[in-house]
């Protein structure tokens, strides 16, 4: 059975002609004048392949992933090397447009059955497709794939339920103090409710970082020097980090598109040692909330952060609000994204919402009534130094370096081989204190 196939562009005898005195393995369906009828005979099902012999310039990296969702490839002709290097790096395969006819099938043929075994994979040499978990793309992906991968950055996300249970203030602080450490470090705000890393570290950036970054991504023109370009630089008394700020206002979420962030976050890994995540609460994938399935998803940015996350950070508050919010939120993470993992942490620990011994009360209470999910970490409450590093747009380790909570939080992300589950913050602390 052929392989039905839609062109755009060159559709008299050069192209079309060729492809149909074949009478092999394609068979060419509709000739479109315009990239928007070719997207729209593709959504109707006509056809498995698309080939777009003018107009290139057209397709984007979010264009390409509608197609991609559909089970629709796309080859490009084009003679510009640039050109071929940008439609690689967004996921289509690139052909010169005097290609033989019988070579373009065999392309095409090719890709089809490449997004049919597995769809996650794009047909372009040198595309960076991240849906699906960073555990399925080392068992499925290439040989290569799995071989670079191995040598780039990883991805720390900080996600927590609604109720401000502290993800900002986590994952900027454990930015810091990986950049201490001396390694290259990224800051990533893709909270598309509330972006506050900007307010927190006093930046007066306006210019949405991320944003920035995804739209060069989805023109295919995002390399490591554009990244970084759009990065602000945040240099502390130990350390460098760069940061992409969040979106200025909340009704700028459909800028952040789930195959743009893919292909940041791709980038990211080849320009930073360690990329932390500060995602949004909510996990609904949307599809309920919308009758076209090819619309943006509100939520995207933070659903394709938790898939691409080499670990993910749960936090919650440590009260009788927080931890029921936490219980239920990680079984709707589990439900949203099921390969992950996630490290629990309970923030805001303090006697006066849960009692005297206050860690030892929670984990009794995790391990009794909680999932299955061990708590990782405990993090006393410390309002403040939290408050002196807000006011003065600074960080625990520079405000408050010898702060059980700075502490706390090195201890999570720096040296988690030494961590020594049955010690406390605040046991270790109390040594410290004069009795009265």
């Amino acid at each position: 059975m052929s392989i039905p196939v839609v062109t755009v562009g060159d559709s008299r005898e050069d192209l079309v002609g060729r492809l149909e005195r074949l009478h092999g393995p394609v068979s060419v369906v509709r000739r479109c004048s315009e990239l928007a009828e070719l997207l729209a005979a593709c959504q109707g099902g006509l056809a498995r392949a698309a080939v777009v012999a003018e107009g290139s310039e057209e397709l984007t990296a979010s264009l390409v992933d509608r197609l991609s969702a559909v089970g629709v490839v796309v080859v490009a002709l084009t003679d510009r090397p640039e050109e071929t290097a940008r439609l690689r790096g967004i996921g289509v395969a690139a052909e010169l447009t005097g290609v033989d006819a019988a070579a373009l099938a065999n392309r095409i043929e090719a890709a089809v059955a490449l997004l049919a075994a597995d769809p996650r994979l794009r047909q372009g040499d040198n595309a960076v497709q991240a849906v699906g978990s960073t555990a399925a793309g080392r068992s499925g992906g290439t040989a290569g794939e799995a071989a670079e991968r191995s040598a780039e950055g990883r991805i720390i996300a900080v996600w927590g339920p609604a109720g401000s249970p502290g993800r900002t203030m986590l994952a900027a602080n454990m930015a810091a103090e990986l950049a201490a450490e001396g390694k290259s470090v990224l800051l990533v705000d893709a909270d598309s409710y509330g972006a506050s890393i900007a307010a927190m570290l006093g930046l007066l950036d306006e210019a949405a970082g991320l944003a920035q970054a995804c739209r060069l991504a989805d023109q295919g023109l995002l390399d490591g020097e554009a990244l970084l370009r759009v990065a602000v630089p945040v240099v502390t008394k130990t350390g460098i980090f760069h940061v992409l700020t969040g979106i200025t206002r909340a009704d700028r979420w459909t800028e952040l598109r789930a195959a743009a962030l893919s292909l940041v976050l791709a980038r990211a890994r080849q320009v930073a040692e360690v990329i932390v995540i500060d995602t949004g609460f909510c996990l609904e994938s949307d599809e309920e909330l919308s009758f076209d399935t090819m619309a943006p998803r509100r939520n995207a940015a933070t659903l394709r952060s938790l898939e691409l996350a080499d670990t993910v950070f749960a936090v919650g508050a440590a009260d009788s609000i927080g931890v029921p919010r936490l219980v239920r939120g990680l079984a709707e993470l589990e439900a949203a994204v099921p390969h992950v993992c996630p490290q629990v942490v309970l923030n805001k620990v303090r006697q006066s919402a849960v009692g005297r011994s206050p860690e030892r009360r929670l984990r009794d209470a995790w391990e009794r009534y909680g999932p299955a999910v061990p708590v990782s970490g405990f993090l006393p409450a410390d309002p403040v130094s939290t408050d002196a590093a807000l006011l003065s747009g600074s960080l625990l380790l520079e405000t408050a370096p010898d702060s059980p909570l700075r502490r706390g939080i090195a201890a999570l992300v720096c040296a988690p081989a030494q961590r020594n589950r049955g010690s406390s913050v605040f046991s270790s602390t109390s040594k410290r204190r004069p009795k009265d």
